[in-house]
């Protein structure tokens, strides 16, 4: 396989731990595509909008980049800006070519010249591509998976659905009538069969078959069911109102995120959190992982606002010390009681818990939860871990998520600084 491209990201390894060996696993190649143009005459420069932390095209590339199930992810954008934020946010890019930028140009284009793009560039044919529109801010990695799965498991092609039970009219010169209803009799929602909505958000496909039918939908199609309360399409301002609205409901933040005014100190756990919680072992047993540089520059400016920071890690390794020199940050690794050793270090720092920031992913980090008074989890959290924090990150463990939480304490200082 020839190397990447500069900026973009190979295709994924399949997942390691501590005890088993995969390397004989082969891994589908799989391929998001982001189309994300430049020009949009309902929203002037929609796809480089914020909703909560984020513009939309990141929002898209963190839940690409997510789902267990995808390989590469690619944003195919004629914009510059557009291109600069993808390759931020950990995308690949591909330079749309102007005869497919214009309004008429159909999304399938773009993802049939992003697949020519990567197939030529690693030699290596494409078994499931995606189509993920970044005008869906609330896709989540698990709808992600769900349509890649269902072409994996044997359909041709499959697309995210809500359940709907609305009745459906249309206006004729006869005046209006029932679509999917008589008007002359209306059921109760049971007795119904059930319709579902496109939501618009998430296809996929077998590969070398797109490429013959040039269409999302063909062969035997799946509908995996979508979250209706996250069904969202930013076509008009107002849709763009709406989703910055349900942003902190839909996100799992619940409102308010924390600010400098709130925080005194920042206490972050590592495996999980720093890290996408995959350990890879080479031939001489020694252990990798894989940090986020955002991640970096967000500690960085943490420490230069004065805040003191802390690693607190159950690991007893090298790579967690070796990772909180880079940042000169101090650490506590190899810790079995993580509560007691954060109420320790506040005393001795003469730090109140209730003004503490403390960020983790799994349920040993419960304890150290009940102590502070922002406990954060991050996106692909445990359940339980994030039913039990005050907010909750877009991005997860490894792909910026410690970046997010410095932008809600710093705001605009973290870009300034």
């Amino acid at each position: 396989m020839t190397a990447p491209a500069p900026g973009t990201p190979g295709p994924r390894t399949p997942d390691h731990d501590h005890d088993h060996d995969h390397e004989s696993d082969v891994m589908p190649n799989v391929l998001a595509v982001i189309p994300a143009r430049g020009g949009s005459k309902g929203v002037p420069g929609k796809n480089l909008a914020p909703i909560a932390d984020a513009p939309l095209v990141v929002r898209a590339v963190r839940a690409a980049r997510a789902a267990r199930l995808i390989g590469q992810v690619v944003v195919s954008t004629d914009d510059p800006g557009i291109a600069a934020l993808a390759r931020s946010a950990g995308a690949g890019v591909v330079e749309r070519p102007a005869r497919i930028s214009g309004d008429t140009a159909t999304s399938e284009a773009a993802v049939l010249h992003a697949m020519d793009t990567v197939e030529q560039r690693d030699g290596t044919p494409l078994d499931v591509v995606l189509l993920v529109q970044c005008t869906s801010p609330f896709i989540t990695p698990g709808d992600l998976d769900g349509v890649t799965r269902a072409v994996l498991d044997g359909a041709d092609s499959a697309f995210t659905a809500a359940p709907f039970h609305g009745f459906v009219w249309r206006e004729s010169d006869q005046g209006g009538h029932g679509v999917n209803h008589d008007k002359a009799y209306r059921p109760r929602r049971q007795d119904r069969p059930q319709d579902w909505l496109e939501t618009g958000a998430a296809y996929a496909m077998r590969a070398p078959a797109f490429r013959t039918e040039r269409h999302r939908f063909f062969g035997r199609t799946s509908l995996v069911p979508a979250d209706p309360a996250r069904v969202l399409e930013i076509d008009d301002p107002h849709d763009l109102d709406r989703a910055r609205a349900l942003a902190p409901l839909l996100d799992g933040t619940g409102g308010r995120l924390p600010g400098r005014e709130d925080i005194d100190a920042v206490v972050i756990d590592f495996d999980g959190t720093q890290t996408d919680d995959r350990v890879l072992i080479d031939s001489e047993g020694r252990e990798l992982v894989a940090v986020h540089r955002g991640d970096g520059l967000g500690i960085a400016a943490l420490r230069r606002a004065g805040l003191p920071l802390l690693i607190l890690s159950t690991e007893q390794n090298p790579v967690v010390a070796a990772r909180a020199r880079k940042l000169r940050i101090p650490v506590l690794h190899g810790i079995d009681r993580k509560d007691l050793a954060l109420k320790q270090w506040c005393e001795e720092h003469g730090i109140n818990p209730e003004r503490v920031l403390y960020a983790g992913n799994d349920v040993n980090d419960l304890p150290c939860f009940g102590l502070v008074g922002w406990p954060v989890a991050v996106a692909g959290a445990h359940d339980v871990v994030t039913a039990a924090a005050r907010a909750v990150t877009t991005a997860p463990g490894g792909y910026g998520a410690i970046r997010e939480i410095a932008s809600w304490i710093l705001g605009k200082e973290l870009h300034t600084s």
